[in-house]
């Protein structure tokens, strides 16, 4: 398993630009696992005691875990909440002891696009709240699983750029990648970058 496991969570990552475009980018970084969750869970359904099993072994091999995705009406796509549901719900309440308890300390980074403008994303903006506020939920998770946040990776207008922004988003993406790396491969398992 490697160092940094990137979970995208796509509709259909072959159909998307910038999502498509940031995990192609972070497939070519050393000791990098990127997973389409939709190819991986085509129906939507995670089985708490099949598949989320499994899923919680992969995250227990990972020394840190990225969550990628666009976000959807103000919140994750929702394959995101029902991994999370399945996973999570496993790890912390019912194996606690032998999964969740071992997982605590793994640092956790969002990796979102967005489709409006940044300024959209601002009290006095067209959505009234920060990106911030939307991924507070993810923030509020993070903290309950004893998952230190690192500073998200963002990426605005991600259906509106340019071959040559998108592009720069990707070469931008690795670059916070391997910032999360070396930042997370330094500190010890129990303390929040951010």
């Amino acid at each position: 398993m490697p160092g940094t496991l990137i979970l995208v969570f796509h509709r259909d990552l072959a159909a998307s630009r910038a999502n498509s475009a940031l995990a192609e980018a972070a497939r070519t970084l050393q000791d990098v696992e990127v997973i389409d969750m939709q190819a991986r869970y085509p129906e939507a359904r995670i089985e708490l005691f099949g598949e989320a099993a499994r899923d919680a072994q992969m995250l227990l091999k990972a020394e840190r875990i990225v969550l990628q995705f666009p976000i959807q009406w103000y919140s994750t796509p929702s394959l995101l909440k029902e991994w999370q549901d399945a996973v999570l719900t496993r790890m912390y309440y019912i194996e606690r002891e032998a999964e969740g308890d071992r997982l605590v300390g793994t640092p956790i980074m969002v990796a979102a696009t967005a489709g409006n403008f940044p300024a959209a994303y601002t009290r006095g903006g067209q959505n009234h709240f920060t990106v911030d506020e939307i991924l507070t939920p993810l923030r509020a998770t993070a903290h309950r699983c004893g998952l230190p946040w690192h500073k998200p990776y963002l990426v605005f207008e991600a259906d509106r750029l340019s071959d040559q922004a998108l592009s720069t988003a990707a070469k931008e993406y690795c670059r916070a990648l391997s910032d999360f790396i070396t930042v997370t491969s330094t500190q010890s398992r129990n303390s929040e970058t951010i």
